[in-house]
């Protein structure tokens, strides 16, 4: 832990901490929103950033059984990776393969995954997006794209194609997640322009789960933006920028575009309440990450 010191309310209260575990949380917003509902709710608690290269993975969980660590979110790139270093993995994470919220009971390790729930509750209340009977098109294949497929094929999307630059992972996702399909439509195809051509044109539903396009990262977006539609949702899971390279021109283009972060803050919330048993207050969260993603924004342009 870092040691950081906090005035506190009682003499006799002892610090806890939480944080976010990832490979290389350059500019994460986690600690900014979590701080802040944390001293909102008055809760002795320090939520910090935790850069995790993957051979310090399994170090770095062992630390989560302290005494004085209520838990920690995981993302990029050990989702996966820290199911086989937890205690327990909940049925939707096991469901998913993938765990972003992780919860200290008495040393032993509980795995979660809100991050359904953050998607599904930001594509209906903020995109406007019923995903029943829709045609629905993902990028990438890691622990976002993971859960966005069992959120969608629980909510009975018509059909969930997933698309990867690696089709053998791909590959691997739909066969994990076939078993729960019931009626819709799951498939997997590799990278290749003629993989989206196949299926963007019905498609209502674009959700980019990889993280091209994101500050600090050069690679770009693996969807060609020539295939993007008037009528479509583009729904970009990356939050920093606020609006995305594959956005912009998704809005040129006269799609409908959404941003990664109603997601990244809704997730964030039904984590801390996993961790403190309080209802999250949503509207710091969300004021402190749109904060600190406009003061970005403005930074960059001078």
């Amino acid at each position: 832990m870092s040691g950081r010191h906090r005035e506190h309310r009682s003499g006799c209260e002892v610090l806890k901490y939480l944080g976010v575990i990832g490979h290389p949380l350059k500019r994460s917003l986690s600690p900014v929103f979590q701080q802040a509902a944390l001293d909102h709710m008055r809760l002795d608690i320090v939520y910090e950033a935790w850069p995790t290269p993957p051979d310090g993975l399994q170090t770095r969980i062992t630390t989560l059984r302290s005494p004085t660590v209520l838990g920690a979110n995981v993302t990029i790139p050990h989702k996966e990776a820290v199911i086989a270093m937890v205690d327990h993995v909940d049925d939707l994470a096991a469901r998913i393969g993938a765990v972003n919220t992780i919860v200290n009971q008495g040393g032993r390790l509980a795995g979660h995954n809100t991050d359904v729930s953050g998607l599904m509750r930001s594509l209906t209340k903020d995109g406007g997006f019923e995903p029943k009977g829709k045609r629905v098109v993902v990028a990438g294949a890691g622990g976002a794209a993971r859960a966005a497929a069992a959120g969608l094929l629980e909510a009975r999307a018509a059909s969930v194609t997933v698309i990867n630059r690696t089709l053998a992972r791909a590959n691997r996702l739909v066969e994990d997640l076939r078993p729960y399909a019931d009626r819709s439509e799951l498939r997997a195809l590799p990278g290749m322009y003629a993989s989206w051509a196949a299926v963007m044109s019905a498609c209502d539903l674009l959700l980019n789960c990889t993280s091209a396009g994101s500050a600090g990262f050069d690679s770009e977006s693996p969807i060609p933006f020539d295939l993007i539609r008037s009528g479509m949702l583009v729904c970009d899971l990356i939050y920093d920028p606020a609006e995305t390279a594959l956005m912009a021109e998704a809005r040129n283009r006269g799609a409908r575009t959404l941003g990664g972060l109603p997601m990244l803050v809704y997730q964030g919330a039904a984590s801390f309440e996993l961790w403190t048993g309080e209802k999250a207050p949503l509207d710091v969260m969300f004021e402190a990450a749109r904060s600190l993603v406009e003061a970005g924004a403005a930074k960059g342009k001078k």
